[in-house]
């Protein structure tokens, strides 16, 4: 009976260790957590309270350096306008004080205090395009002597340097795009940009035209600045000739501020900066405005004519607008007669209207029919185009 009772004690004594260890453990842990969340609040005080001192301090003003007289002197004109000779923080690497740089400065001792990171417009940044347009040689129709010249001023050059390294020529620098509205050009950029690995920057000409003196210049040199650190790139230039229209001497301040731009632009295709792996390509509608110092050769070396389609590239343009659609007896040969004198935009539009007057009709195919009534629909809007005056579509 009295061993039964020891036996009790000790089976009691070690179920009470193991549940106060048990309970040891929790508390540890909870005791560990609770310290990490108090080193995570005291962090967030910090800095909060960072921040609040932060927003507490008076604001910079923002300077450009002009000139560096020694280490100790740096003279540096403010955004206000005045020029100062200033003093650097020792917390301000003194590799990176140089002419032309943009800094914050104290507004009480105008000390340089920060180094601001160099930045590009706005306008500039978002003309990078970042996905490749899916537009392929084989979506161009009648194009074929076009497609052959741009590849091998533009793609070619990119891609294989090394046979115009081994011919002992260089490639063109930049291919000019002329002709009518809706013949391809943009399209032709576009496949070269989807051919290539290369960065691919678009941009249209009236977007570098700014208000205010030396802004539009300031776009242009950008532009070729970001092209270069993105090499091997392509810059795409649309309607070139918001910018590029020949020089007058009898001009508004407007047209002298374009004509600044002008003059950039040619400064950077022809200037002492290479654009090795840099290629140009610009589109126009107007190539007989554009300035001669902009068409001579060593800036657009080779510019190609694309011109509305023949009979041969109509079919073939139908043919690529088409390949996707229900036809049923459909004749392409006798559209492409009947629509002589039209674009390839135009061929595209009477597809799509084709397709419209099967959908108004509940079919789910589209006949030859629906194609005639596409032409005289197109061709009534064009008159009425025609007819309405061109200041209601400005």
């Amino acid at each position: 009976m009295a061993k039964d009772l020891i036996d009790s004690d000790v089976i009691d004594y070690d179920y009470d260790r193991d549940e106060l260890l048990r309970q040891i453990r929790i508390l540890e842990d909870e005791k560990r957590y609770l310290e990490s969340e108090l080193r995570r609040l005291q962090g967030d005080i910090e800095r909060l309270r960072k921040e609040i001192n932060r927003m507490k301090s008076p604001p910079l003003l923002v300077g450009t350096i002009e000139d560096i007289i020694d280490d100790n002197r740096i003279v540096v004109r403010s955004s206000a306008g005045p020029t100062f000779i200033v003093n650097a923080s020792s917390y301000v690497p003194k590799e990176k004080i140089k002419p032309g740089a943009k800094v914050a400065l104290n507004k009480q001792t105008f000390a340089i205090v920060h180094m601001i990171p160099e930045s590009y417009d706005p306008a500039i940044t978002a003309a990078e395009i970042i996905e490749k347009p899916r537009v392929t040689y084989d979506d161009i129709g009648g194009l074929k002597k076009q497609i052959r010249e741009i590849r091998e001023a533009v793609e070619l050059p990119l891609l294989k340097p090394e046979l115009y390294k081994k011919v002992g020529i260089e490639p063109p620098k930049g291919v000019l795009l002329a002709g009518p509205p809706g013949t391809g050009k943009t399209l032709l950029a576009k496949a070269v940009a989807h051919h290539t690995h290369a960065t691919f920057i678009r941009t249209v000409g009236s977007e570098l035209v700014r208000k205010y003196i030396g802004e539009g210049a300031k776009l242009v040199r950008e532009l070729f600045d970001l092209a270069r650190k993105k090499a091997p790139s392509i810059v795409f230039i649309d309607e070139i000739d918001a910018i590029g229209a020949r020089r007058l001497d009898m001009a508004t301040s407007g047209d002298r501020e374009v004509q600044r731009t002008l003059m950039q632009l040619l400064a950077e295709l022809d200037g002492f900066e290479p654009l090795d792996n840099v290629k140009i390509i610009a589109a126009t509608n107007r190539p007989d405005i554009l300035d001669e110092a902009l068409l001579r050769p060593g800036r657009f070396d080779r510019i190609i004519q694309v011109p509305y389609p023949d009979y041969d590239a109509r079919i073939e343009i139908l043919k690529i607008h088409t390949r996707r659609m229900n036809l049923k007896d459909v004749n392409l040969e006798k559209i492409a007669k009947k629509t002589d004198g039209f674009s390839g935009a135009d061929l595209k539009v009477i597809c799509m209207e084709a397709g419209m007057f099967a959908i108004r009709d509940e079919r789910d195919y589209v006949t030859q029919e629906d194609f005639e009534n596409a032409i005289r629909k197109f061709l009534h809007a064009d008159d009425l185009r025609k007819e309405i005056p061109g200041e209601m579509f400005a």
